[in-house]
């Protein structure tokens, strides 16, 4: 059963339409807020709902205004508001916002929040200071309106009313516009409906191409219009050279037609928390999320708007009170050892698109579609870690970039899963030797400890690999937040296999983020001195950070996710957890066959 709102979109965008109808994903907006704000008043329930006009006695609804005078005027039009019909015929149902009956008579009246749609000119009347008339454009329905109120109009007339006439009402303008209902507006909205179901049985539409509708639709940046077609046209692959690529037609846009246009937001501005002091509590008070210490003393108050994640560091609680409220919120909540390890997730039950998670399933099976993946995965690690070391090691031997750019030639010719694992375990022995030369001399002794032991993680020796293993922690919580917004599964894997327990494409989707946020702020936190010795706690079950440690460490990985970048292929910047959401998505397209390859983020 089709909702008449969203057949009424596909005549505005069929992909849209699928996103919204068939998968069931839906972002609000501040349009669609103030659409909601616009039919708040209107989309009250009436007190009664009319009997079908094709009884002999029909109930009259009775407004909740005024129903007094209605009930002392009996012959006047019954206004219902959010009157719901279905029709199994049409395979359609709808909730109208406003109908006015009498009798066997009845007129929609739909609401929107916006203006009309202005095309031709008309000749507005002179007052006596004008010499010339003034022309101002015809206001018009739009198309998808006018879809909708057919739809309406059908589903009234098969619930036994007579239609003879419809409403628009323009609440930016305060304008009601009067829709005729002919034999063209039936048969609009029948095409239309159609139309719709036809593309709800097939595969996923592509996006609209350069259209001027897309920077404000809110679902832009899950749909991806530009990115997508830019891999269309050019399948780029991540060094930016072209791939061959058998596309259904290739007739090629210009090269500006294809740069992606700068629709996402430049800055994140939901607040991401980590509390991981022992004793802390977390709880809700209205519309807030309140923290407070182990006497029960206020720490702070946040605002649940604005929070997108939560991480929750060792021995801290909260509530079922809060869990609920975040899982209502669609806020997840990891919880993660004191070591950083990630234990959990909370995962809200939001929106998931099945046909992402399916065709991940057949996808990933196939072991071609599997290497793909896991080649691009490992090439723009090994990229992005010969980058690193080439711009902040002190001395670097020549031949490490040498070395580190065969790994990266041998693992894009790679015909197995095995040889790729093979040259990415070469090139991480080279990168990981190399590693403590990033580290200042003022940090020396603790470079020499990782020297001596080199890269190791259960139980992390020393300092710079409790760093590592902290930071590349909470790197696998962000990917899996990310691929859960991309409707992902995040144990089902192509570079690392699947185990139990194991987030396998988290951790491929991070791989070329290890270098660039992880191992970056690993350096950059020792080097300025936010990081030391006493910051670590060594015991024989490890090297641990304190609290004051991890306090440390949140400020400077905190600093690097709000770091923008630009992206190779897309030449727009994005911070690193918005690149990470990206990605996931690009995999998710990749998945469902709507890119032919995949370009992952890495830096010159």
């Amino acid at each position: 059963m089709w909702p008449a709102r969203g057949v009424a979109e596909h005549a505005y965008c069929p992909r849209l339409f699928y996103y919204m109808t068939v998968e069931g994903v839906f972002v609000p907006s501040s349009d669609t807020e103030e659409g909601a704000g616009a039919h708040r008043r209107v989309d009250r329930p009436s007190a009664a709902t009319p009997e079908p006009a094709t009884t002999e006695k029909r109930t009259r609804a009775k407004p909740i205004e005024k129903v007094e005078e209605a009930e002392s005027d009996p012959d006047r039009p019954r206004s219902i508001r959010s009157l719901a019909l279905t029709s199994e015929r049409l395979g359609l149902t709808a909730t109208l916002d406003l109908t006015e009956i009498e009798g066997t008579t009845a007129v929609p009246v739909e609401y929107r929040k916006g203006k009309p749609r202005r095309f031709g000119q008309v000749a507005e009347a002179s007052d006596e200071m004008m010499e010339e008339p003034r022309l101002l454009p015809a206001p018009e329905p739009w198309p998808t309106d006018r879809v909708q109120l057919g739809l309406q109009v059908l589903l009234l007339e098969e619930a036994g009313y007579t239609v003879p006439e419809a409403y628009l009402y323009y609440g930016a303008e305060k304008l009601k516009l009067r829709v005729p209902v002919d034999d063209a507006l039936r048969q609009a909205a029948m095409r239309e409906l159609a139309t719709a179901k036809r593309t709800a049985e097939g595969q996923r539409p592509p996006p609209l191409f350069n259209d001027p509708r897309c920077p404000r639709c809110s679902l832009q940046p899950i749909c991806l219009p530009d990115e997508i077609n830019h891999q269309r046209f050019t399948a780029v692959t991540v060094d930016g050279q072209s791939a061959e690529h058998g596309s259904e037609s290739r007739v090629t846009p210009t090269a500006d037609e294809l740069t992606p246009r700068k629709l996402w937001p430049p800055r994140d501005d939901g607040i991401h928390v980590v509390l991981q002091k022992e004793g802390i509590r977390v709880g809700v008070r209205g519309h807030a999320v309140r923290v407070t210490d182990k006497e029960g003393e206020v720490v702070r108050d946040l605002p649940l708007a604005n929070i997108e994640s939560l991480a929750v560091v060792g021995g801290v609680q909260v509530s079922t009170q809060a869990l609920t409220v975040f899982a209502d919120h669609e806020v997840p909540v990891a919880f993660m050892s004191s070591a950083g390890r990630l234990v959990a997730m909370m995962d809200p039950m939001g929106p998931t698109s099945a046909s992402v998670r399916a065709a991940q399933v057949r996808v990933l099976d196939r072991p071609e579609k599997a290497l793909e993946l896991a080649r691009a995965i490992t090439v723009a690690k090994i990229a992005n870690q010969r980058t690193l070391l080439m711009r902040n090691h002190v001395s670097l031997p020549p031949r490490v970039a040498s070395d580190l750019q065969d790994c990266f030639n041998a693992a894009e010719r790679a015909t197995t899963m095995d040889q790729l694992r093979g040259h990415e375990g070469n090139a991480a022995a080279i990168y990981f030797s190399n590693f403590a030369g990033l580290f200042k001399q003022g940090v020396s002794e603790i470079a020499a400890k990782f020297i001596s032991h080199g890269r190791q993680r259960r139980p992390p020796p020393d300092p710079i690999n409790a760093v590592l293993s902290f930071g590349y922690s909470m790197l696998a919580n962000e990917c899996t937040a990310a691929c859960r917004l991309a409707s992902l599964e995040p144990t089902l894997g192509a570079l690392h296999s699947t185990r139990p327990g194991r987030p396998a494409l988290s951790l491929d989707l991070m791989e070329p983020f290890r270098p660039l946020i992880s191992d970056s702020v690993a350096v950059s936190a020792f080097n300025r001195g936010e990081l030391c010795e006493g910051h670590f706690l060594s015991t024989a079950s490890g090297c641990a950070l304190t609290d004051s440690g991890r306090k440390g460490f949140f400020s400077a990985y905190g600093r690097r996710m709000d770091t923008e970048v630009k992206h190779p292929v897309f030449e727009y910047r994005l911070n690193y957890r918005r690149m990470l959401m990206l990605h996931a998505r690009l995999i998710s397209a990749w998945l469902v066959g709507e890119v032919p390859t995949l370009a992952f983020l890495t830096t010159r």
